[in-house]
């Protein structure tokens, strides 16, 4: 429940982080059993054997172990709460993005981290979400759709990376890399539920309403979360494996609404229907959608005679999600009273299937060793709209809709080539070569007809109504295309240690698309070796993101009525010729330069690392505002238009910089007496400004002249995210008990709003999750839990900001807005 007492919480949860700091202190002078140090890390460095404390930059590993801890086993939410650089906020009531939620690093955008498996390019989610999120107007990686059991570690690169792997890896890269076991597995079963009170600011009802004025808080057990997961090693001949792995999920609901005091039946007879009185006005879906997922991987690798290896993986996953709109009352115009005499909650369902499959074979010619693989993916989204209306059809209407939907996919060959040189250096001249191929695809498809059409029926005041289903109208037949492109590259990687203490590497990497042309890209990185255990390293370099074809051809128009005449409005390609009236170009890729520098000491077992980076972006491309002003529909008319009132498009031009800095701090301790425990506390400050807005001069030109990207989207740029996020954790285990604890803070953020007067500030929050865990026998395991054990809320809205009572709080919260998750797991070793 969110009160006045929750700052005691707040500093109860500060304590719990402050005990951590106190005990990394006391802990430095006891004997360790593990060297975490010692941990080969491949991402970032194409030299072998290389240790994540010796690397150029700052390299994060998350273990299959820490993966199991906690109670929602998504692997964004994993990543979200182990590295205080990544945010993964959780929005309601955002059409395709409730299902597919978008990651960020370091406060860039979604698709401007770079996703590899196995140091293989993962393909892209087809959604590019456009409602007003974190990551509006991106098309990033769905990581969710890899089963955390395959995991072996994943391996987090906070650096820019375009040089050495390519688009995308401008804030960093995220490598998961996948299980190789022959034997062995593990089968899980969890369970938990939503144990929560929530508080929001209500709506005044009519002054002369005969219902009552509601609640201000409100009890929820809901949000049941039933997984099971299993993975497997197999064994290849003498030497190979076979790792296999399955998942289900079944998620329910949350409703996190506010309570709706609007009028919600037509008067009767002047006087308001008894009904008021008894509907039920927690009328919303605003929290989690409801998921149902299945997921199956595969990794498989052998030695052939000669040293040849072969290996390869694979993965489906279906996702059937559904999530709602706001509820259309009774007595509104696009409700028909035969259908929902008391309203309806629209639901949007989209069922997202994810498939892969990559093969490669690695031999040796002469000193080098050689790498060539293969690989597609594909991600295909379709909408289903339930519970809805068509309302120009009247009566007749269907209340199911398929609205159409759409696919992306992407083929990529690699070739590469490593070898080491004795050039007279420290150490050998490390040297790699590659060539990599990819051709990218994207599909939209068209709804059925009336999930879009108008059937003419009109309002009572004679008026026409809206088209297509509430909530999501279907795609277009207009809007459906078929496109690809082709890329190719070629890249050269050198790195030697210059003199002892002295780690250099150097890249370059140049591109060439088949829509926008070429690009090059390179990166200088060093280490120096102050003493055995000091060391400082640093990097500059320059990087691009690719236009996604998702951003180049997503179209969703839809049909609306100005005094009576129909016109065309909603999203245009960058290259539809309204959208070039209106200053639209192809679009070009993004362009970074990123400078680093931090320290790495070494702390007898543990490890303090700190690193600050200046990212600055040029030609971001961002989705437009709706250019849907009189003197915009005006201005299409006049140059041809005449069906179109205006809409939006996604453009270049927003140049931005983003400044801060990790701190990490690591420390393992065992004691025969008190058991083991690893440590850590670690922090990030953020800062993105924006120095540069896009304009055309077609817009320019008019009276008064259109905003391209306004307040609202520079703000949540530059403030609707945390600027700041803290952890601190610590895992214990002594004989068959273990738990862990951790703490983490949150900044303040802003959810702006056009006028200034209206902007909303979520106040910084403490979350705390604990964790329990008793081995029954060596081969079964139990935990208990509850991840947000103090049941934070983001500050809930003014009522002035929730007119409709649907949505008490805000969607940039970086925690999400369904409180304490309180939950079970069994452990069964195979």
């Amino acid at each position: 429940m969110q009160s006045p007492s929750v700052p005691k919480k707040q500093l109860l949860a500060l304590a719990i982080g402050a005990l951590f700091t106190a005990a990394l202190a006391q802990a430095q002078t006891a004997p360790v059993a593990d060297d975490p140090q010692s941990t080969v890390v491949v991402t970032g460095t194409r030299v072998a054997k290389r240790t994540v404390l010796d690397t150029t930059a700052p390299v994060d590993i998350i273990s299959a172990e820490a993966l199991k801890v906690g109670g929602v086993t998504e692997i964004s939410q994993a990543l979200s709460v182990a590295l205080p650089s990544l945010n993964f906020p959780r929005p309601g009531m955002t059409d395709g993005t409730d299902t597919i939620r978008p990651a960020a690093l370091r406060g860039l955008a979604p698709d401007q981290t770079l996703v590899l498996v196995n140091s293989k390019r993962r393909h892209a989610s087809s959604l590019v979400n456009l409602n007003g999120t974190i990551g509006r107007g991106s098309a990033a990686v769905d990581l969710n759709t890899i089963p955390s059991a395959i995991v072996k570690n994943i391996e987090v690169l906070r650096d820019g990376a375009s040089a050495q792997y390519g688009s995308d890896a401008i804030a960093g890269v995220i490598n998961l890399r996948l299980r190789t076991d022959r034997d062995g597995g593990e089968a899980v079963i969890g369970y938990g539920k939503r144990i929560t009170e929530y508080s929001f600011s209500p709506v005044p009802r009519p002054a002369d309403a005969t219902w009552g004025a509601g609640p201000s808080e409100r009890k929820r057990r809901d949000g049941a979360n039933a997984n099971f997961s299993v993975w497997k090693g197999l064994p290849w001949g003498e030497s190979g494996h076979v790792t296999i792995a399955a998942e289900y999920k079944d998620q329910k609901h949350t409703e996190r609404s506010g309570y709706d005091t609007r009028q919600q039946y037509p008067r009767v007879n002047g006087a308001y229907d008894p009904r008021e009185q008894t509907i039920e006005r927690f009328n919303a879906w605003y929290g989690e959608p409801e998921l149902k997922q299945s997921t199956f991987f595969v990794n498989a690798g052998n030695t052939l005679a000669g040293g040849v290896k072969v290996y390869g993986w694979s993965s489906y996953q279906k996702r059937e999600g559904k999530g709602s709109g706001f509820f259309r009352r009774a007595l509104q115009d696009n409700n028909t009273l035969a259908i929902y005499p008391d309203g309806f909650l629209p639901f949007i369902a989209p069922e997202v299937d994810d498939f892969s499959a990559t093969g490669g074979v690695s031999w040796t010619v002469g000193d080098w060793e050689l790498d060539s693989s293969i690989g597609y993916g594909k991600n295909k989204m379709d909408y289903t709209i339930e519970n809805t209306l068509n309302r120009s059809l009247g009566a007749s209407s269907k209340t199911v809709f398929n609205a159409g939907g759409f696919s992306y996919d992407q083929l990529t060959y690699n070739l590469s080539g490593v070898r080491q040189l004795e050039v007279g250096l420290a150490s050998p001249l490390n040297v790699a070569l590659g060539f990599e191929a990819r051709r990218e695809g994207y599909k939209l498809e068209a709804g059925e007809p009336d999930s879009w059409r108008n059937g003419g029926v009109l309002l009572p005041n004679g008026q026409p109504t809206a088209s297509g289903s509430q909530v999501f109208p279907g795609f277009l037949p207009s809007d459906a295309s078929n496109n690809h492109r082709n890329a190719y590259s070629l890249f050269a990687d050198l790195e030697a240690n210059l003199t002892p203490d002295l780690l250099a590497s150097a890249a370059v990497r140049g591109e060439h698309y088949s829509d926008f042309g070429n690009n090059w890209s390179g990166k200088l990185a060093g280490r120096y070796s102050v003493t055995p255990a000091f060391a400082l390293r640093g990097s500059v370099q320059n990087g691009f993101r690719a236009p996604s074809p998702q951003q180049q051809n997503f179209s969703s128009i839809s049909t609306i009525f100005i005094s009576g005449t129909p016109y065309e409005v909603g999203t245009l390609k960058p290259t539809s010729g309204a959208a070039q009236a209106l200053g639209a170009k192809p679009l070009e890729a993004e362009k970074s330069v990123n400078f680093s520098l931090g320290a790495v000491a070494k702390l007898g077992k543990g490890s303090l690392t700190v690193d600050a980076f200046h990212i600055k972006i040029r030609d971001r491309i961002v989705l437009s505002e709706n250019l849907t002003a009189d003197n915009v529909r005006l201005y299409l008319n006049q140059q041809g238009f005449t069906g179109i009132s205006g809409g939006r498009f996604f453009i270049n031009g927003v140049n931005t910089t983003t400044k801060g800095v990790d701190v990490v701090l690591n420390y393992p301790y065992v004691s025969p007496q008190l058991g083991k425990f690893d440590f850590t506390v670690a922090g990030n400050y953020t800062d993105t400004k924006v120095t540069k807005l896009p304009v055309t001069a077609q817009l320019s030109a008019l009276s008064p002249a259109p905003v391209l990207f306004g307040r609202v989207n520079v703000l949540v740029y530059e403030q609707g995210s945390p600027k700041t996020k803290f952890t601190a954790s610590s895992n214990w285990s002594l004989g068959d008990w273990g738990a862990t604890v951790r703490a983490t803070r949150y900044g303040k953020v802003l959810t702006p709003d056009a006028n200034p007067a209206r902007d909303h500030v979520s106040s910084a929050k403490t979350l705390v999750d604990v964790e329990g865990r008793y081995a029954i026998s060596k081969r079964l395991s139990v935990a208990l839990g509850a991840d947000n054990l103090f049941d934070q809320y983001a500050n809930p809205y003014p009522a002035a900001l929730n007119a409709s009572g649907n949505v008490p709080s805000s969607n940039y919260s970086p925690f999400g807005r369904s409180g304490r998750f309180v939950y079970a797991r069994l452990n069964y070793t195979l």
